[in-house]
Parts: structure tokens; sequence; C-alpha cells
């Protein structure tokens, strides 16, 4: 148990890295755009372009933390008034639901990478366009494994219940 504890908290890090720098480097693109225009007169043609992409990737980053934290869109009023063995175990059940949408949502969107990547074209500075979508599979993917070691998680406390006051 401890070692899937670690891979998520380790994956949650990772996610935490890359948002970091997805933000930082969308308000230091702006930024400059704002003083290039307002104070030069020029700017740097693909940075709102980048700052837009950006937005995906920090959004699917920002999906899959959330996914980590719990703090995800879900219904818990039935489930606050059960017990904590049913609690984990109606658990397992959402989180198992949750991976296999996002798996789907994953293949699909493979589906739509792939087609990008077949058509080819230029995203910016030299970029193939596929590049700028790659988030998307990558996003449901990582969102898909913090559901995965969810249901493991709540799957042992559904076998081995922590002592009263715990869960």
């Amino acid at each position: 148990m401890k070692h899937v504890l670690a891979i998520d908290r380790g994956l949650a890090k990772a996610e935490t890295v890359l948002l970091v720098i997805f933000l930082g480097t969308m308000v230091l693109l702006a930024f400059a755009q704002v003083i290039l225009r307002n104070v030069f007169g020029t700017g740097l043609v693909w940075g709102d372009t980048i700052v837009r992409h950006m937005v995906l990737w920090a959004g699917f980053v920002g999906g899959a933390l959330a996914s980590y934290e719990g703090r995800h869109i879900s219904i818990d009023a039935l489930t606050k008034f059960f017990p904590p063995r049913v609690k984990h175990g109606a658990a397992v059940l959402t989180h198992l639901f949750a991976a296999v949408v996002c798996y789907y949502l994953a293949s699909a969107s493979w589906t739509f990478l792939t087609a990008e990547m077949e058509a080819g074209g230029e995203f910016v500075l030299g970029l193939p366009g596929w590049t700028a979508m790659a988030i998307i599979p990558a996003g449901y993917v990582m969102i898909m494994l913090h559901f995965i070691l969810k249901i493991v998680e709540h799957a042992w406390w559904t076998v081995h219940p922590p002592a009263e006051g715990g869960a």
C-alpha cells in the first residue's frame, strides 16, 4: 500500500512542477506581450498562440491534480451517511467508473492525435501541429492513473478497515 501512495504522491509532485512551469511561462509570455506591444509597438507573433495552448495543458495537468486530491466533480450526498467500509467500497466503484470513462476519452483523443499527426501542419516555431494537442490523451491517461491508484487504495481500506476514528 505504501508503494501505491508513493507513486500517487510522486505523480502529483511532477504534475505540480509542470503546472508551476506552465502558469509561470503563461504569465511571463502574456506580460512580455503587453510590454512589447505597448512600449515597443511590436510583439511575439507566436506568443498568444503558445499561451492559448498552454491554458489547455495547464487545464489537463490541473485536472490530474484535482483527481489526486479528490477535488474533481463528485456527488457525495449519500456516501456521507455510509459506514467507512461501505464508503470505501462505493469509492472503488465510482473511481472504477471514472477510470473507464478516462480510458475511452484517452482512446478517442489518441485517434484524434494520430489524425493530426498524419495531417501534418505546423504549430509555431517549426513545431508539428500535433504537439499542441498531445496533452489531451496524456492528460486523460494521467487522470486515469490517479483513479486507478485510488481504486487500489480504497479497495485496500475496504478489505483492511482502519481502526475507529481513522479512514
